[in-house]
């Protein structure tokens, strides 16, 4: 269930809002005349966010390759490259 509060919380209770934000690592949303305005979260649970949305965006591009026909490498030759890497920084 969302959690939402009043924008008054944000300006009266905001160590109340920091706490529940990172508490429940989910985001709050902040109303202001009874209307949606902001919504706050804990920034580790943007990171993650972040993270995810990085993570998204890679794959749909893999997948429009893969849609494109293109095979892409075998994990033998995945394999090969890093080793080389490593090696390479040796």
């Amino acid at each position: 269930m969302p959690i939402i509060k009043p924008i008054s919380d944000l300006r009266n209770k905001s160590n109340e809002i920091s706490k529940i934000a990172n508490d429940s690592n989910e985001p709050i949303f902040i109303t202001k005349n009874g209307e949606g305005d902001l919504v706050v979260m804990s920034m580790n649970h943007y990171s993650k966010m972040q993270l995810k949305l990085a993570l998204l965006s890679k794959l749909s591009i893999s997948q429009k390759q893969r849609a494109a026909g293109e095979t892409g490498n075998t994990l033998k030759q995945v394999m090969s490259n890093i080793r080389t890497m490593i090696n390479e920084q040796k």
